[in-house]
């Protein structure tokens, strides 16, 4: 009997060996990361913050990444060439750019978006004019309002099965984050997937000095997925900064939180592992 389970274990051995040496020796997926990097120290504080971490992170778990500042670049051709398409903090504005990416994401594509690139307002500067973005593919219509200063969050995990957030706790503190709501309801719609929430262990969530910015109650989805494509939408991505003082130091960052950083990890490595047929 000895020897039976002795062997049994042995097997289990060399299989787990033989699964973890073909991920490893796997080809490795393409990510490209897309970002403006203009007009708010916040924002441009975390794309270059995000560009450090994903470049690091892909020497370690078998991607590769790349980066760039040119929204012409999105073309056929172009992502033709990665897995993963990341908007780290705006969107493509001209319609040739647009209809290239919704094509992307039509035929497989995967996607992942932070903070601002979701915002859309009318009038403004990104006004809602990209009704298939915004409001099938995103789901979640204009920007609403926002807390202030950047604060920290208490997360509840929403969908403990999903690949994103299956390794983390049901309750997590994230990093300072300026946090948005938006104008649609996303627990109406049946194509989205909310992956976290704000816990009402936050409230009250934000400093002011507007109250209108320090939220007390409601219900605020923060991260989710859409069923009918392969995206991750991630509401982090807006350090903290020293806009009183004039010096625009960083005040906070979005990466380093350990439990933050996984769910942002393996929301990646299953968007570029997984290919949606």
């Amino acid at each position: 009997m000895k020897k039976s389970i002795y062997t049994v274990l042995c097997l289990l051995a060399c299989l787990s060996f033989s699964c973890l040496h073909a991920q490893e020796g796997a080809k490795p997926f393409q990510v490209i990361g897309f970002y403006t990097g203009r007009n708010d120290p916040a924002h441009i504080s975390y794309v270059h913050e995000a560009n450090r971490w994903f470049a690091g992170m892909a020497t370690k778990h078998n991607f590769r990444y790349d980066s760039t500042s040119n929204w012409n670049n999105m073309t056929d051709s172009f992502l033709a060439r990665y897995q993963v398409v990341l908007f780290l903090d705006t969107r493509p504005d001209s319609l040739d750019q647009r209809e290239a990416f919704e094509r992307y994401m039509k035929h497989g594509g995967a996607w992942m978006g932070f903070h601002f690139a979701a915002f859309a307002l009318s009038p403004s500067s990104y006004p809602q004019n990209w009704d298939w973005y915004h409001n099938e593919f995103l789901g979640s219509g204009e920007y609403g309002g926002n807390t202030w200063r950047p604060t920290g969050a208490f997360l509840h995990v929403e969908d403990t099965k999903h690949p994103s957030t299956s390794n983390l706790p049901a309750l997590f503190k994230s990093s300072p984050n300026e946090w948005y709501r938006w104008e649609k309801d996303l627990r109406n719609n049946p194509d989205i997937n909310i992956l976290l929430s704000i816990d009402s262990a936050s409230f009250p969530l934000g400093t002011g000095p507007k109250q209108h910015e320090i939220w007390h109650s409601g219900y605020y989805p923060v991260a989710w997925s859409n069923k009918q494509y392969k995206m991750v939408y991630v509401n982090m991505g807006h350090n903290d900064m020293d806009y009183e003082h004039g010096t625009n130091k960083e005040l906070s960052l979005t990466f380093g939180n350990q439990i933050q950083d996984q769910f942002i990890l393996d929301a990646l490595l299953w968007l570029g592992r997984n290919r949606r047929k």
